[in-house]
């Protein structure tokens, strides 16, 4: 009898990693402007071409757009929609709403990929709080990926700390990736514990990973909407998702797509983020 064999995990170099910081920012800022430029009237296609035109002016090509005929340069995903939202001209956002922003940038060939939910006007204290869990629950899995720690480790983290909040739904079936020369490689790694924590493979400076938790205020079943896209609660309840792509490091963690590198939250778990190659 033949053991499986685990799928090839691509790991880079330090000359690598510099190279998917500079996609990691790209997108990172991109995001920024995106979150300056949600408001009530604003269609998620108006959105999707803000972000297409930041990335492109920025030396850049987008990610997602052409991806297995995907048409936008982002997922655009409200309330209900919890990822690959296709941005719309009809889609206008109203007081209220939140919507899951993902972006993905290649530089030089190297990918970056985050996502981020954001407030349209004044929202509810439940949404609020939501948006709040999801992202936090972000960082403990990104703080969990220590050399020596397993993948599953920051499933674990990830799992345990929205467990910790309340009664929400952890989106089933999907969840993070490895990423570089590609946006989605191995390894998989979901937003909860299947099997066993501590098992799945080693963390070693090389591994570079998108992490992106995706918490629902009910269920965390899902199906897919007729554009063969667009994944929904399956109770119509509003979803929220987080995402960063991180390097592990001779030097510790790096948060490619977020701006300072993660250092400001990674301190708050008493992490040191590794130094940015960019300066």
């Amino acid at each position: 009898m033949f053991r499986r064999r685990r799928p090839a995990i691509q790991m880079k170099t330090a000359e690598q990693i510099e190279l998917m910081r500079a996609a990691g920012l790209l997108v990172g800022r991109t995001l920024e402007v995106l979150r300056d430029a949600v408001r009530p009237g604003i269609t998620t296609l108006e959105l999707d071409r803000i972000a297409e035109t930041h990335i492109r002016d920025n030396g850049g090509v987008p990610s997602f757009k052409g991806y297995h005929g995907f048409t936008g340069t982002i997922c655009a995903s409200v309330n209900e929609e919890i990822v690959h939202g296709i941005p719309r001209a009809g889609k206008a956002l109203r007081d209220g709403d939140i919507i899951s922003l993902d972006c993905g940038a290649i530089v030089e060939g190297w990918h970056g990929d985050a996502a981020i939910t954001v407030p349209v006007g004044e929202i509810t204290a439940e949404l609020q709080r939501l948006l709040e869990v999801t992202e936090t629950s972000l960082w403990h899995g990104l703080a969990a990926g220590q050399p020596g720690a397993r993948l599953s480790d920051m499933s674990h983290a990830i799992e345990a700390y929205i467990r910790s909040q309340g009664s929400y739904g952890i989106v089933e079936g999907y969840g993070g990736h490895g990423i570089g020369t590609e946006m989605h490689m191995d390894p998989h790694l979901l937003n909860y514990v299947e099997r066993k924590r501590g098992k799945g493979p080693k963390l070693v400076p090389g591994f570079c990973l998108a992490i992106e938790p995706m918490v629902s205020l009910g269920t965390p079943k899902t199906e897919v909407l007729s554009d063969d896209w667009t994944v929904i609660t399956t109770d119509g309840t509003w979803s929220s998702h987080w995402e960063h792509s991180v390097a592990l490091t001779e030097q510790g963690l790096l948060v490619l797509t977020a701006p300072d590198g993660g250092k400001a939250e990674l301190a708050e778990y008493g992490i040191t983020a590794a130094p940015d190659p960019l300066g």
